[in-house]
């Protein structure tokens, strides 16, 4: 009997072979690639929906809104924090996420380490680095980055897993390619370094837009909303 496949299953279906293809581009398999579905926005049921078919990790934008949503999603998932943190939340962020993906000030590094210990915790956390020099974003600009994982290193409650960058936000991909580069040399030359706590295990870059040059670039995390969800309101 053939069972019509639902929009997100569909959707999700043609993420990971767009994925498969970008990561033998790159000599990689496409296990080697990790799929965070993006759902901000998204309400509870649909990102149920996106579980039952095969996601495991999700990404909100906001602690509020995550916070309100996570009280429906009773299935086992790993939720990432993917927008900016703002540190007032911080407290909130370590008790809802497994990660967080947007550390990008020794002032937010420094109250998400004091947080996680109050709960026992160690918090693994993506640096934020801004790749387009964009006015716009948050993030780290690319040379201040080896100093500043020597100074967070010595934090105790948190556990430094990689790189995250959001490319230069064009549909022309030639100038979003430099932006994955950049982060991609970045993240080798700390690998080389061998600072204690910090590991080079995540370099989450690419979206909807631009998760396959991403990918041929370097990213073994992509960070997916629209593709699989659908445009939002």
């Amino acid at each position: 009997m053939f069972i019509k496949m639902s929009f997100i299953e569909e959707n999700i279906r043609s993420v990971k072979e767009n994925i498969t293809r970008a990561a033998e581009k790159a000599g990689k398999t496409a296990e080697e690639i990790t799929l965070v579905a993006v759902s901000k926005t998204v309400e509870p049921e649909r990102i149920r929906e996106a579980l039952r078919c095969g996601i495991r990790i999700i990404g909100e934008n906001r602690v509020q809104e995550a916070e309100e949503k996570f009280k429906h999603i009773q299935e086992e998932s790993e939720k990432h924090l993917v927008g900016h943190l703002q540190t007032n939340k911080a407290k909130k962020a370590v008790e809802l996420f497994d990660m967080i993906q947007s550390l990008d000030s020794l002032k937010l590094a420094e109250e998400v380490s004091k947080r996680a210990l109050q709960k026992n915790k160690i918090m693994d956390v993506l640096v934020e680095v801004n790749t387009s020099a964009e006015s716009t974003k948050y993030g780290l600009n690319p040379e201040e980055v080896m100093d500043f994982m020597k100074k967070i290193s010595e934090l105790e409650g948190i556990k430094v897993k990689g790189l995250m960058t959001i490319g230069l936000f064009t549909s022309d991909m030639d100038l979003v390619r430099p932006c994955f580069k950049k982060l991609k040399r970045i993240f080798d030359e700390l690998k080389e370094e061998n600072i204690p706590n910090i590991e080079m295990k995540c370099l989450s870059m690419g979206m909807t837009q631009d998760y396959q040059v991403a990918i041929e670039e370097g990213a073994n995390m992509v960070r997916i909303g629209t593709a699989i969800f659908g445009k939002r309101e």
